[in-house]
């Protein structure tokens, strides 16, 4: 059953992973279900229904993760064996900023021990985990009104 949380990118290599999208005035927008620690973000992305709500005037700025998906900004790949052009590394660069933002969200978030430490609750379910994210994603944003990230 541990195999299922399994996730490389977290240092105790065990996970629940949830989908937390925010707007331009770096408010949390959107929450997703939790999952497994094993589900690429990708799946995390289709399956939480933010897709629904993303067209040519609202688009989703992303990681590498998520290459492929109809208006999802991501960075450029270096082609193999070749440099990447200085139009791309320049695009590259503008949403590598971005993204330094909702590092910097995603960072406040784990200031809430029960998100930034081991969860000790049962994995019967997702529902309690994903209010407990909810939850904690709200006193976050009440936090980035009293202070934020950019002025």
């Amino acid at each position: 059953q541990r195999k299922a949380y399994y996730c490389a990118k977290i240092s105790t290599n065990y996970a629940l992973k949830v989908q937390i999208a925010h707007d331009f005035h770096y408010r949390i927008v959107h929450v997703s279900e939790c999952f497994r620690g094993s589900v690429d973000d990708i799946t995390v992305l289709r399956e939480s229904g933010l897709l629904e709500h993303v067209n040519n005037a609202v688009q989703i700025i992303a990681d590498k993760g998520y290459i492929g998906e109809e208006y999802v900004i991501t960075p450029k790949k270096k082609p193999h064996g070749r440099e990447l052009i200085d139009e791309d590394k320049d695009l590259n660069h503008d949403i590598n900023s971005t993204r330094a933002a909702i590092e910097n969200i995603n960072q406040r978030l784990k200031i809430y021990a029960i998100l930034g430490g081991v969860y000790r609750g049962t994995i019967d379910g997702f529902h309690k985990a994903t209010k407990i994210v909810q939850v904690v994603c709200i006193l976050c944003n009440l936090n980035l009104i009293k202070h934020s990230i950019r002025r």
